[in-house]
C-alpha cells in the first residue's frame, strides 16, 4: 500500500506505528528533562537558600526560553525539514541539561536552563506540525494525542525518577540521571521517525515571516486557542510547582520522595489526551475542549480538601483535564492556521510556555501570601477566563 504523497500514512500501517512510537519517544525526551526540577523543588529552596517562588525559576527558566525558542525553530525546521531539526533540537538540549548541573551557582544554573530550554523548544514547534504533514488528515487527531501522551509520561518519569534520587543522592545528580533517559530517547526517534515525504523546504524572508505569525494572529479562533494554552497551561504548572510545598508542609509533613508519587497523577493524561483525540473526531473539537476545562477546574477545587486522598484524586482529575484540552486545542491550533501551519503551532506553544513560566512563579507568590488557597484561586481563575473565551467565541468546531 503505497502511504506516501498526497494522501499521507495510512493508519494501522508498519510506518504509523514507527511514526507513533517516535513521537512518544521525543515528547519523553522533551519532557523528562524540562519538568525534572518539579519534584526537586522544596529540596532545591532548601540547598539554595531561596524561597518556593524562586526555586520555581528552575522550571520558569526553562519553560521561557523554550517560549522564546519556538518561533525561530519553526522557521529552521521550515528551511531544513521537521524531523532535522527536532533531532539538533533536541541534542543540543541534551548538553545544556549535563551543563547545567555543573554550574556552581544558583543564577548561572539558571540561565543554562533557560539555554536548555530554548533548544527543547524545537520540539513543540515542530512535531505537530510533522505528524499533520506526513499522516492522512483523518488520523491526525490521534497522531497528536499519541505525542501528547508521550508529554505526559515524559513529564511523569522526568518527576518521578528525579525526586528519589535526588532525595539520596543531591537534585543534581537527579537531573542528571533524567538527562540520560533522555538520550536514550533520541536514540529510538533516530531509528524510528520515518523520513518526511511530503515536507517542502521553504525559505522564509523576515517581513514573510512576520507576514505568517501576523496573518494567524487575524484569526480569532486562533487567538482563543492561543489564550487557551496561556491560561490553563500556567495554571496547570502552578499546581505541581507548588503541591510539593502544600503536602510536606502542616498537616501532611510528607517526605519528598513520598510527595513525588503525586506524579503518578500524569498517568491520567497519558490516558485522556489520545481519547479526546478520538473523541474530538467524533463530536466535534469545541465540546471536548470544554469538557477538559471543567474536568480540570474540578480537580484544582477538591485540593483544597483536608484529606491526601481527595488531594490525589483532585490531581488525577485537574491533570486528565487538562491533557484533554491541550491534546484537542494543540491540534485544532495547527488545522486551523490561516498563514503558516508550523507557525500557528509555534504561537501556540508561545501561548503555552509563557503561562507556563508566568503563572509557574505566581503561583509561589500567592502560596506566600494567601497559603494553598491562593494558589488555588490563582489557577480556578484563570481557567474560568479561558473557558468563558471558549464558549463565546469558538466556533463548534
Amino acid at each position: 500500500m503505497d502511504t506516501s504523497g498526497g494522501t499521507g500514512i495510512a493508519p494501522g500501517t508498519p510506518e504509523s506505528r514507527r511514526l507513533h512510537l517516535a513521537l512518544l519517544a521525543i515528547g519523553i525526551a522533551t519532557f523528562a528533562q524540562l519538568y525534572s526540577p518539579q519534584g526537586l523543588l522544596p529540596l532545591i529552596a532548601q540547598e539554595q537558600q531561596v524561597s518556593p517562588d524562586s526555586a520555581a525559576l528552575m522550571i520558569s527558566a526553562a519553560t521561557l526560553g523554550l517560549a522564546c525558542g519556538v518561533i525561530p525553530w519553526s522557521y529552521i525546521g521550515d528551511a531544513v525539514g521537521r524531523r532535522p531539526a527536532m533531532l539538533a533540537a533536541i541534542g543540543l538540549a541534551c548538553g545544556c541539561a549535563v551543563l547545567a548541573v555543573t554550574m556552581p551557582t544558583f543564577g548561572t544554573t539558571l540561565a543554562l536552563r533557560f539555554l536548555e530550554g530554548a533548544m527543547l523548544g524545537g520540539v513543540p514547534a515542530l512535531a505537530v506540525a510533522y505528524l499533520s504533514e506526513e499522516v492522512r488528515p483523518g488520523a491526525a487527531a490521534v497522531a497528536a494525542g499519541t505525542y501528547i501522551s508521550g508529554t505526559t509520561l515524559g513529564g511523569l518519569s522526568g518527576r518521578l525518577i528525579a525526586a528519589p534520587i535526588g532525595e539520596q543522592f543531591g537534585w543534581r545528580t537527579g537531573m542528571l540521571v533524567v538527562t540520560g533517559l533522555a538520550t536514550l530517547c533520541v536514540l529510538v526517534f533516530l531509528l524510528t521517525a520515518p523520513r518526511a515525504r511530503n515536507f517542502v523546504p521553504r525559505r522564509t524572508s523576515v517581513t514573510k515571516a512576520v507576514g505568517q505569525l501576523l496573518g494567524n494572529l487575524r484569526s480569532p479562533t486562533l487567538w482563543i486557542l492561543y489564550l487557551q494554552a496561556f491560561l490553563t497551561m500556567g495554571g496547570f504548572v502552578a499546581m505541581y510547582n507548588f503541591l510539593g510545598f502544600h503536602l510536606s508542609a502542616e498537616p501532611f509533613d510528607l517526605p519528598l520522595w513520598l510527595t513525588g508519587l503525586i506524579f503518578l497523577a500524569y498517568l491520567a493524561g497519558t490516558v485522556s489526551s489520545p481519547r479526546a483525540g478520538v473523541l474530538a473526531s467524533r463530536l466535534g473539537r469545541k465540546p471536548v475542549l470544554l469538557g477538559g476545562n471543567l474536568l480540570m477546574m474540578a480537580g484544582v477545587a477538591l485540593t483544597l480538601v483536608g484529606n491526601v486522598w481527595v488531594i490525589i484524586g483532585g490531581t488525577v482529575l485537574l491533570t486528565a483535564g487538562f491533557f484533554a484540552a491541550h491534546a484537542v486545542a494543540a491540534g485544532w491550533a495547527a488545522g486551523a492556521a490561516v498563514a503558516g501551519r508550523a507557525q500557528s503551532t509555534s504561537l501556540y506553544n508561545l501561548g503555552y510556555y509563557a503561562g507556563s513560566s508566568l503563572f509557574g512563579y505566581l503561583g509561589g507568590t500567592f502560596l506566600a501570601t494567601a497559603g494553598w488557597g491562593g494558589t488555588v484561586g490563582m489557577v480556578l481563575a484563570v481557567t474560568a477566563v479561558s473557558t468563558v473565551l471558549v464558549v463565546t467565541v469558538m466556533p463548534r468546531d
